[in-house]
């Protein structure tokens, strides 16, 4: 008689149905899902998804199942991908290859049925391009039909899977996807790495967590009736089941299993004892099976089993003929122990928590005898395992089997293999266990069974001095696999992993014998150390630096020196870097490290714009961007980038919004945006910003969504949405965002974060009237960096913040401190060589800005600032000049002048989208009783009180008066003879009319604006 432990009623689970549900019907509208599904083992997940995708599959609907491998204790990369892809294929055909059309090269290191790999680097960028064009392809998919891609198993999954699947999450809009998970909720240790990754997708707005509960007893009872074909079960069994396995899916089916057998009563409350009690009572040739079966992994493939198990000396018993291993195999299925796999080729443990049972039964003598029968089989016919997944496979195998002399090198192996698929986390974690493995192995097995290593990056395999040679080059060493294992580790994010092993090899270099290889670690920490804006970056630098100072040319001398200057320039700029640069240029063109060569040209370059050369600088770097061409997309980026940032500093931004736009196609082609799209989108908009197109510069914000563990560049993208919220009148969100850029500003310590970071700061303050804030921003950034080579970011600082002070002249408690401040940023300026019109436009600016603050006259300024400005076509800072212009001619009477200038003032201060300008600019105009729209004059008398053009009654403009010199409610109450209540009501009518945001706002406008000249001190110099 057949009996099974597995319900053919769907029990339960209708509002979990209800929310996949609607998750598909929201992705079938283009708004991509994902539904992240956990439970504890048993509980019912599987069952779940499998449902749901039996009932969502049709012709508009296609789903495709993955499940994550443990081999071992560990996963394989991108094992669900591969095996959905492979279920694609099945049911798409030639539809796949037609959506992987143009990117087989790159998808085949995740699928390898694509074709053969392309030749791309693998390096960190090269898991860029994988995930982008993973995403592609999913988006080609949901073109015409909507994809549903289930994972199954998460806790198993290894990192590059759940980066790739974060990614595929973040990033794809306007998708028809729907992405499940499945997770076993009592495998999350306080420490698992799954834990962050779920918490981080929380945050989205298209993920939503789905916890399964264990059945009650009503819904125990639906599935006995269903297990044990009973409309109605037995109370008392239902109770007793209910009781025992505490609504556990697997546990009532495994205890209805042992009630049909009629051995309940034996049962402990032991849970492998529960899962091995059905496995004990099979057959002795299928329990046998199911042993090797066991640490084969989650998924064995049959012939791999019937090669293991033929064995004439079988690792656990005589071999099985091919007849006896079907019967057990299928005596195993029956019994609903293991399931076939559905691509047909292989065997499934049905719950990973009979697997474990299994395995944990065994004895260690049989398990290691196992893994050595596994790792044998694999070796002498690698066509047992499926090509992507054999390196990791064997190693493992070798490991578990306690062969050091085998399982070192396989390990190796599948750290390659790993590289070569940018599964720098795999990688890494293979070249551990090799590490662990190293003292474990013979000299003479390390001397004839390990290969030289494909080296990473730039480091030198034979570090002899010119015309010696040490034979214990042409073999691999301990520190060989420490520096690949230095490099997996950046690449992969373990940034302190990375700091550690570089440590720990650097005790094992001889610095005096090998200092090239020891110069090749240091700068590793230092470039991991920059990563984690931590310090010691430069001390490292400068440690390499006098390593490879007095060798020799080489590759590791030029790059030493191309990354001192370059973290410099950011950091600590000054003329002596140039040198360094031209050095490092030098020596990479002598020993034809084109990359580096390249790399150290884009640096120069700027260092030639900064200090002297500007035009020179940009000449360099674009000749370097074009060279850099065929050497790597990575570096083109990079050269793109910086191109596009100095054209913007130029003030050649129209130039830079096209450089800008071709840095991100670029970069989207060759799948870098994960690595370099924030940076890039953040020179596109801040030029987009430069040219008055705030709105496309805001698009662009919005359309950037950043990569998990990219953390880069935050605070530039802080900084351009806070520009932009102030420009909108938005300042509780400006400040918001200014206070998040500062934040990140400050630790990053670089001037071109930190200058333009103060200046929103100090533009803000002096919008709300704080004086003393805006002091405190401006003199910690002067205190923080140097001025020489900082024309384009540190003159509009200083402009700006010298135009707070003049706009706060006659504020009591301001007026206190403005000579030291004006003494500082005159200082400041002195050190300034502006050679490029902006920057002329901003130094005279900054001039008028100065005389303004010190009430001495300054009209020749604002003329000069505009002449210099009006060529440049960018409508910022040029209607900042064209208002102070107009305010002097305004105040000279020449009134059509003033018109005329206020009417260009405001048609710039429009094209920028600059509420806070364009509200001046008006005010000014209804001040002076100008008229900027001639088609709809409105003539107003010349000696109108320029208060009534705010819509203030008599007694609010006594009100304001009083709240300008900086007095109370109290103070303004006895004053006026009212009510300290009353006075609270007109300042709060005050601030709405005027449209601020507090008391001192309120008095920083009155004095911008000149409400009461009275009440200032007169101007001297006149």
């Amino acid at each position: 008689m057949e009996q099974t432990s597995v319900s053919p009623v769907f029990v339960g689970r209708g509002t979990e149905t209800g929310l996949l549900t609607g998750a598909l019907r929201r992705a079938e509208n283009g708004d991509p899902q994902a539904v992240l599904i956990g439970g504890e083992a048993g509980v019912g997940k599987t069952r779940l998804v499998e449902e749901f995708l039996a009932a969502a599959g049709s012709d508009t609907v296609v789903t495709a199942l993955g499940g994550c491998l443990e081999i071992g204790a560990e996963g394989l990369p991108y094992a669900p991908l591969a095996a959905a892809l492979r279920r694609l294929r099945r049911r798409l055909g030639p539809e796949l290859d037609r959506a992987a059309a143009g990117m087989e090269g790159h998808l085949a290191r995740l699928f390898p049925d694509f074709g053969e790999a392309d030749g791309e680097p693998n390096d960190e960028f090269g898991r860029a391009r994988l995930f982008d064009h993973a995403g592609r392809l999913f988006e080609r998919l949901g073109t015409d039909r909507t994809v549903v891609l289930a994972v199954e198993d998460l806790h198993w999954s290894d990192r590059s899977t759940r980066e790739l699947l974060a990614y595929l999450i973040r990033t794809l809009q306007g998708t028809r996807l729907l992405i499940l998970a499945t997770y076993r909720t009592d495998d999350l240790h306080r420490r698992h790495p799954l834990r962050p990754f779920l918490a981080e997708l929380d945050r989205l707005r298209t993920v939503q967590r789905l916890e399964l509960d264990r059945f009650d007893q009503r819904e125990v009872a639906a599935q006995l009736a269903g297990i044990l074909g009973t409309a109605t079960p037995d109370r008392e069994l239902v109770d007793r089941i209910h009781r025992r396995s505490e609504g556990n899916a697997l546990f009532v089916e495994e205890l209805a299993t042992s009630h049909q057998q009629g051995c309940s009563a034996g049962m402990t409350d032991s849970l492998r004892d529960m899962l091995l009690v059905r496995v004990e009572a099979l057959p002795d040739d299928t329990q046998r099976v199911l042993r090797a079966a066991a640490e084969g992994g989650s998924y064995v493939e049959h012939g791999l089993l019937a090669a293991v198990l033929g064995e004439g000396d079988s690792a656990i018993g005589t071999a099985l003929g091919e007849d006896r291993l079907i019967e057990a195999l299928r005596t195993a299925v029956g019994a609903n122990i293991l399931r076939p796999d559905t691509d047909g080729e292989g065997y499934r443990f049905r719950h990973a928590l009979v697997r474990e049972a299994v395995s944990d039964d065994l004895l260690p003598g049989e398990r290691y005898r196992i893994n050595r029968s596994f790792a044998t089989a694999v070796e002498r016919e690698p066509a047992l395992l499926c090509g992507e997944g054999r390196p990791a496979r064997l190693a493992n195998y070798w490991y578990h089997a306690h062969h050091p002399a085998k399982a070192l090198p396989s390990a190796l192996d599948a750290a390659r293999a790993a590289r070569r698929r940018n599964a720098f986390a795999e990688q890494l974690r293979m070249l551990e266990r090799a590490l662990e493995l190293w003292d474990e192995v013979s000299e003479d097995v390390l001397a004839t069974t390990l290969r030289p290593y494909d080296w990473a990056d730039t480091y030198p395999p034979c570090a002899c001095a010119a015309g010696e040679h040490d034979e214990s080059c042409d073999r691999l060493q301990l520190v060989d696999v420490l520096a690949e294992a230095t490099v997996a580790a950046r690449r992969a994010g373990d940034r302190e992993r990375g700091l550690s092993l570089a440590k720990r090899a650097l005790k094992l270099v001889d610095e005096d014998r090998t200092p090239v290889r020891a110069a090749w670690f240091r700068l590793q920490r230092a470039r991991i150390l920059g990563h984690l804006n931590r310090a010691g970056g430069v001390e490292e630098i400068q440690y390499a630096h006098r390593l490879v100072a007095h060798l020799g040319p080489s590759a590791i001398q030029a790059e030493v020196l191309a990354q001192d200057a370059a973290h410099g320039m950011l950091r600590t700029p000054d003329r002596q870097l140039i040198a360094t640069a031209e050095r490092a240029v030098e020596i990479a063109r002598q020993v034809g490290a084109d990359s580096v060569e390249q790399h150290a040209r884009i640096t120069l370059a700027s260092l030639y714009s900064d200090f002297g050369d500007p035009e020179g600088g940009l000449a360099m770097l674009a000749d370097a961007v074009e060279r850099s061409r065929p050497l790597g997309l990575d570096l083109h980026t990079r050269g793109l980038n910086n191109l596009a940032s100095l054209l913007l500093l130029h003030g050649r931004s129209e130039e830079a919004v096209e450089v800008a736009r071709r840095g991100l196609e670029v970069a989207d082609r060759a799948g870098l945006l994960g690595n370099t799209g924030a940076i890039l989108s953040g020179n596109l908009a801040e030029a987009l910003i430069a040219v008055g197109r705030p709105d496309e510069a805001a698009a662009t914000l919005t359309a950037w969504t950043s990569v998990p563990g990219t953390e880069w560049y935050h605070e530039f993208l802080d900084r351009l949405r806070g520009e932009l919220a102030l420009m909108r009148g938005e300042l509780d969100t400006a400040v918001t965002h200014w206070a998040s850029a500062r934040t990140a500003a400050g630790r990053e310590d670089q001037p071109q974060h930190v200058l333009p970071t103060a200046q929103l700061g100090v533009q803000l303050a002096a919008r709300r009237g704080r004086s003393a804030e805006a002091r405190e921003i401006l003199l910690d950034a002067l205190d923080s960096t140097g001025a020489e080579g900082k024309e384009a970011q540190l003159l509009p600082l200083l402009a700006v913040a010298a135009g707070a002070e003049a706009d706060s002249r006659g504020l009591p408690a301001a007026d206190l401190g403005r000579p030291v401040v004006l003494e500082r940023i005159a200082a400041a300026a002195a050190q300034l060589d502006p050679r490029v019109p902006l920057h002329r436009g901003w130094s005279h600016l900054l001039a008028g800005e100065l005389a303004r603050a010190e009430g001495r006259p300054a009209a020749g300024h604002w003329n000069d600032a505009v002449d210099t400005l009006r060529p440049t076509g960018l409508p910022y800072p040029l209607a900042l000049a064209l208002l102070r212009a107009a305010e002097a001619e305004a105040a000279a009477g020449h009134r059509e002048a003033a018109a005329a200038l206020l009417r260009e003032a405001a048609g710039a201060a429009a094209r920028r989208g600059d509420t806070g300008l364009g509200r001046d600019v008006a005010h000014l105009a209804d001040r002076a009783g100008l008229v900027l729209e001639p088609a709809a004059p409105r003539p107003r008398p010349a000696a109108a009180d320029p208060v009534e053009s705010l819509g203030l009654t008599p007694r609010e403009r006594d009100v304001l008066r009083l709240l300008a010199l900086g007095r109370t409610n109290r103070q303004i109450a006895e004053e006026l003879y009212i009510s300290p209540k009353t006075a609270s009501v007109h300042v709060s009518n005050i601030l709405a009319k005027l449209e601020v945001g507090g008391r001192g706002e309120a008095a920083a406008l009155a004095h911008r604006l000149r409400l009461f000249p009275d009440t200032e001190p007169a101007a001297t110099g006149r």
